[in-house]
C-alpha cells in the first residue's frame, strides 16, 4: 500500500477528514463518551460507535511538530523505502527478509481494519545506520563518480509511528493521541545464516502532542516479536492491540500528576541515578533497573530548570508526570534499537517512584 500518491488512500483520508469535520460540528453536550476499556471491541463485526475517549467540538490546538526521536536518525518517506532501498536477504539460502516498508504496511493495514471510523495519520519514519553499496557495472568507479542508478542503499535500523489523532485524552493539560509503531533492527538478525524467525518490536500507547514524547506501557509493548511470515506478524500485531488496556494506562499516567518530588528528592534521584551506573553487580541486582545513562540523566537535570513544559515549579517541586516526561524527553537521544525499551523503563521507573512516595519500596534507594 502506498500512503502518498495512491488514489484509494487519498479517498480514505478524504472520508476521514469529512468524519472529523462532523465530529467538530458536535456540541459538547452531544458528544458521546465511551470509555477506554472499550477500545478492544473495535475489532468486532459492528464497531460503529466504539471509541475509547471523549470527542467533542473542542478548539483544535496547533502543536509544533517535533520528531518523536532524534539521536543519529533521519526522517524518510515511505516511498523512499519502497522504491529506492534494496532488501537484505539471508545469505545461506537467499531468502528475503520482511522489509521495513512491509512491516509498516502490515501495521497500517491492521490499524485501518481495527479503527475503521478513525482518522489515521501517515507513518512518521526514522532510520539510521545506512548501508551503502553499488551495482556490479560500477565496480571500478571512484565513489565520487557513481551515478544515482549505480548506488544501492538500505538502513540497518528503522523506527516508525502511526498516530490516530481522533482518539485523544488529556493528562495534566497535555493532549495525548493514541499511537502505534514499531522498530526493526537488522543487526539483531543473523543475516549470514539461513532464514529463521525474524525479530520486531511493536507498541501501542499514546503520544504527548505537546512535546511528541511517546508513552509506552508493558501491556502495549512487545520487546521481541518473533515471526516467520507476514500473516504471523499481522496476527501478533493484532493480538497486542487487542490486549492493550488504554483505560488502565491513562489512569496510571493521570495518577502521576497527584504526586511530586521536592527539589531535594529530585537532586537525590539525579545523584543516585549517576551512581547506579557504577554500582557493583551484586548491589545493582537488588535495585530496580534504570536503563538510562549519564547523558540522559544530564539532560534531565538541565530540563528540570529549563524545559518550558515539564520543569520545576516556583518552590522547586516537580510532579511525577513531569519527571516521567523528562525521562521520555531525554530518551529521544537513544539509538533506535534501545528507544522503545527505555520508553517502557521510564514508565515503570516513574510508577516505582510513585510507590516509593506512598510506602516503602525497592525504589527508595533512588530517593534516600
Amino acid at each position: 500500500m502506498e500512503y502518498t500518491d495512491n488514489t484509494a488512500v487519498m479517498e480514505l483520508h478524504s472520508v476521514q477528514r469529512s468524519s472529523l469535520l462532523n465530529l467538530e460540528a458536535l456540541d459538547i453536550q452531544d458528544a458521546q463518551v465511551i470509555y477506554p476499556s472499550k477500545i478492544n471491541e473495535i475489532i468486532e463485526v459492528e464497531p460503529v460507535s466504539v471509541q475509547p475517549l471523549l470527542f467533542s467540538n473542542r478548539v483544535k490546538s496547533e502543536y509544533i511538530h517535533k520528531p518523536f526521536m532524534g539521536a543519529n536518525t533521519i526522517q524518510v518517506e515511505f516511498n523512499h523505502l519502497k522504491n529506492d532501498c534494496i532488501i537484505p536477504v539471508f545469505s545461506k539460502d537467499n531468502e528475503k527478509t520482511i522489509a521495513h516498508q512491509e512491516f509498516i504496511d502490515i501495521v497500517m493495514n491492521t490499524a485501518l481494519k481495527m479503527f475503521p471510523q478513525q482518522s489515521i495519520s501517515n507513518p512518521e519514519i526514522r532510520v539510521s545506520h545506512q548501508i551503502k553499496g553499488r551495482t556490479p557495472d560500477a565496480i571500478y568507479k571512484n565513489a565520487k563518480d557513481l551515478l544515482d542508478h549505480e548506488k544501492t542503499v538500505y538502513y540497518e535500523r528503522m523506527a516508525f509511528i502511526i498516530q490516530i489523532p481522533s482518539i485523544v485524552d488529556t493528562v495534566n493539560g497535555n493532549e495525548l493521541a493514541l499511537t502505534l509503531g514499531g522498530v526493526r533492527s537488522y543487526n539483531l538478525e543473523n543475516l549470514y545464516n539461513k532464514k529463521t524467525f525474524e525479530k520486531f518490536k511493536f507498541f501501542i500507547g499514546f503520544q504527548n502532542k505537546v512535546c511528541c514524547n511517546l508513552c509506552v506501557s508493558s501491556d502495549g509493548f512487545v520487546e521481541v516479536m518473533r515471526v516467520g511470515s507476514y500473516h504471523e506478524l499481522q496476527e501478533k500485531v493484532t493480538a497486542v492491540i487487542n490486549n492493550y488496556n488504554a483505560e488502565s494506562h491513562l489512569e496510571d499516567m493521570k495518577s502521576l500528576s497527584q504526586h511530586h518530588l521536592t527539589e531535594h528528592q529530585f537532586a537525590q534521584l539525579i545523584g543516585k541515578s549517576r551512581l547506579y551506573q557504577h554500582l557493583p553487580k551484586s548491589d545493582k541486582a537488588s535495585i530496580p533497573c534504570l536503563n538510562f545513562n549519564d547523558s540522559h540523566i544530564n539532560t534531565m537535570a538541565k530540563d528540570y530548570y529549563e524545559d518550558k513544559n515539564f520543569c520545576r515549579d516556583e518552590d522547586g517541586n516537580i510532579i511525577l508526570w513531569n519527571v516521567y516526561n523528562l525521562f521520555t524527553q531525554a530518551n529521544k537521544s537513544s539509538y533506535i534499537d534501545t528507544f522503545l525499551d527505555r520508553n517502557l523503563n521510564a514508565f515503570q521507573f516513574s510508577k516505582g517512584l510513585q510507590n516509593s512516595l506512598n510506602h516503602t519500596s525497592d525504589y527508595n534507594w533512588f530517593l534516600s
